[in-house]
């Protein structure tokens, strides 16, 4: 790991952290509005009967109105539960579930638990960054769970990070075990980037 790459890293992680706790709960709103409609297109276009996608936290463009219509249309939803050995269980999504706040703060779903593999069944999958380039290079928060459960797949469908428009950039720092995504959705579009296939 370069000192070098991982300081800028973490200096631009605190920027954009610092950044989306200073939007107003009318700019989260409407974000989460934008991301919903989004996401909902990019489901359609891509045929999704399965997907999966997480439980946004308070700063992050919201994902709860998105899924509660994904659930409406019978489209089967995984969200990820961390693991200590850094990467993701799954649970089925359900309308009623019950939401506990995990480790660093982030909201998971308590519900059976599925193993890893149980993603890879998924036609889609929608994930959280801190930024994206136009490469497609994902800047995740620093802990490493999708970039070790996208780098463990053998075959992996399309991978969309969600973030505000702000944040999609010309390039983000990056090391090699970093994961790129097909594309990225903001409040606003959907842009596709580098490709992923099975």
């Amino acid at each position: 790991m370069s000192p070098g790459i991982e300081h800028a890293k973490r200096a631009l992680r605190a920027e954009l952290r610092e950044r989306r706790q200073l939007l107003s709960e009318a700019q989260r709103a409407a974000a989460a509005v934008g991301v919903a409609e989004q996401l909902d297109r990019l489901v359609e276009r891509h045929r999704a009967r399965s997907i999966s996608c997480y439980l946004s936290a308070t700063t992050e463009p919201g994902t709860a109105e998105f899924l509660a219509g994904a659930m409406v249309r019978g489209i089967r939803v995984l969200l990820p539960i961390t693991r200590a050995d850094g990467l993701l269980d799954w649970v089925v999504a359900t309308p009623d579930q019950e939401v506990v706040e995990a480790a660093y703060g982030v909201p998971e779903p308590v519900a059976e638990v599925l193993g890893p593999i149980a993603v890879g069944d998924v036609d889609l999958m929608i994930i959280p960054a801190a930024s994206v380039d136009r490469t497609g290079m994902r800047l995740g928060w620093g802990r490493g769970y999708f970039d070790k459960t996208l780098g463990s797949m053998e075959g992996c469908p399309p991978v969309y990070a969600v973030v505000f428009d702000s944040e999609f950039a010309d390039e983000v720092p990056s090391e090699p075990h970093d994961e790129r995504v097909t594309g990225v959705v903001t409040p606003t579009r959907t842009i596709d980037l580098a490709p992923r296939t099975r």
